[in-house]
């Protein structure tokens, strides 16, 4: 249905009142934080709030000095703001699909650029792979978070989670693997078949292999990776 009255549109589309969780999805591609203290968000990922709140780019210093210069490596694809405060607090990521996982002394390892938010009893760190960072425009960085506590992460439409078995390799194309378990290091390996000069790319096919046991999730959009901050 899309003719809606004035109130009728409201009816469908409010938001909910009831507080559930520091962390619930508003609607599918829309999270909603209920702050108490503070979280860690994507910068420009801030697209309403109320109550009070007040918002902090990263400072330089803020993870130490060995984060400082990861950040500068990565040219801050992984700028985040710090919300703190009282209030609901909502954050979006230029319409894409968010998923919220509660980790429980768990660790998952997530493309830096799919990062919307988490909590601030989560670890995390950047990793860099160095391997491919000369392949592909920006190079590739990514960022393992572990600890108890929520996590949002966000992909374009649907996800779907690949299971990596012992003696069965998964490979994917890295502008479309968006996270996997934490544990898992994936490997780098270019292929130049005929195929590969007939589709979009110009030579050599970078591929990530996973091997071992866990999960790796992928989706059905090939993002491309720019250097510098985002504002999405």
């Amino acid at each position: 249905m899309g003719k809606y009255t004035i109130s009728e549109f409201i009816k469908q589309t409010k938001q909910d009142e009831q507080v559930r969780e520091n962390f619930d999805l508003e609607t599918p591609r829309i999270l909603e934080v209920n702050l108490t203290d503070l979280v860690w968000a994507k910068t420009g990922s801030m697209i309403s709030y109320t109550g009070q709140i007040k918002f902090e780019r990263e400072k330089m210093l803020e993870h130490g000095v060995g984060m400082m210069f990861k950040k500068a490596f990565t040219g801050e694809g992984t700028s985040l703001m710090k919300a703190t405060g009282n209030g609901r607090l909502y954050l979006a990521d230029q319409g894409k699909k968010i998923t919220i996982f509660d980790l429980n002394n768990e660790s998952i390892t997530v493309n830096g650029n799919d990062l919307l938010a988490f909590e601030p009893s989560i670890d995390w760190d950047i990793k860099l792979m160095r391997k491919v960072a000369g392949m592909m425009s920006g190079g590739l960085f990514n960022v393992t978070l572990q600890g108890k506590g929520k996590v949002a992460i966000t992909t374009h439409f649907e996800p779907l989670t690949l299971l990596v078995r012992p003696g069965e390799s998964v490979i994917t194309d890295p502008n479309a693997t968006v996270a996997w378990s934490g544990h898992l290091t994936p490997e780098f390996r270019t292929d130049v078949s005929f195929r590969t000069f007939i589709g979009r790319g110009s030579g050599e096919s970078i591929q990530m292999e996973f091997k071992g046991e866990g999960f790796v999730i992928i989706q059905p959009f090939e993002e491309v990776y720019m250097t510098g901050n985002s504002s999405s």
